[in-house]
Formats: C-alpha cells, structure tokens, sequence
C-alpha cells in the first residue's frame, strides 16, 4: 500500500454536492474494511442542527469554522490509526486551510461528476443550501473545479451506479 497511506491511513473524497461522495465513500470503506464518516453528518450529529440551518441561523462563514475542525478530529484519529474514508462537503476541499490539513495525511480522490448529473440529484433534495439559486449553483461549480483538481487522484463519474467509481478507485495505482 501507499507509503502515505500506510502512515495516514485516509482517504478523503472530496468534489462537488452530489457528485456521490457519500454514496461510493460508504461503499469504498466497506470494501477495504475500514470505517465511513459523512462530514455533514457529522457536523449535523455535533451541531444538532441541519447543514442548511447552520447556514440560515450563523451563515457560511461560522459553517466553515465548523466544517474545519471537524475534519481536524477525523483527521487527527486517521493519524491515531483510526483507517477510514472521509466524505467531505462540497466546499470543503475549496478551503486552503482544509486542503493543507490533508497535505500528506492520506489520499485525496476526486469524483469528478459532470454538471448535468449533480444539477438533477441536487434539485431532487431539499437540504443543499447552496443549490436553491440556479445560476449561483452553476457558477459555483464552475469555480470549484479548479481546486478539485489538486486532488491526489481523479475518478470519473459516469452515471448513477457507484460500483465503476469504487473499483476506479481501488484499482487505481496510488492504493498499491
């Protein structure tokens, strides 16, 4: 296994809102027998609060705050040997902070998921703050994309099946 990998077992996903970060991450951490943690669930579980009141009630930039320590506990019990996948929220990667945290403390893998795709999961829930705005939510996915990109790795996602995008990922050569 990856020598960063096996110093930092974590693996970080990280793209845009319903790119299926969640959804493949749950299934990736089952596969190598790891544990799974949903960022914005965690966040909603600590906070007692939905991501969207958090949003509403304190504004993004307190949600931020939050989102970054947050992932400073997972990180530091992935550093304690605590193996596990992380999804992170769609913004979070875009912090520099966040992104440098995660600086050789395992393997970032970005999903790459076309617009089309997270624009119709997005509209189909309710939760997503940041996706009520069309042009806004377009426009923000257009400026996430070239932080994602500095991801350790990219996955493409084609569709609505999570299994291609979880063997991508086991398959791809920075896991051996």
């Amino acid at each position: 296994m990856n020598l960063k990998l096996k110093r930092t077992p974590g693996i970080y996903l990280v793209g845009f809102m319903g790119s299926g970060k969640s959804t493949i991450g749950r299934l990736l951490a089952h596969r190598l027998g790891w544990s799974f943690f949903d960022m914005d669930h965690e966040i909603e579980a600590a906070e007692g609060a939905s991501i969207r009141e958090i949003f509403e009630q304190r504004r993004e930039p307190e949600f931020r705050l939050i989102e970054a320590a947050m992932l400073g506990q997972h990180v530091r019990w992935i550093e304690q040997g605590r193996s596990a996948v992380l999804a992170l929220g769609g913004g979070a990667f875009d912090e520099e902070g966040n992104r440098a945290l995660l600086q050789d403390r395992g393997i970032t893998i970005w999903l790459d998921c076309p617009f089309e795709i997270v624009e119709r999961r997005a509209l189909a829930t309710a939760h997503r703050p940041l996706s009520h705005d069309p042009v806004r939510f377009a426009a923000l996915f257009r400026e996430r994309l070239e932080t994602y990109r500095l991801a350790d790795v990219h996955i493409a996602i084609a569709g609505d099946d999570p299994e291609p995008a979880v063997e991508d990922i086991l398959a791809h050569p920075i896991l051996k």
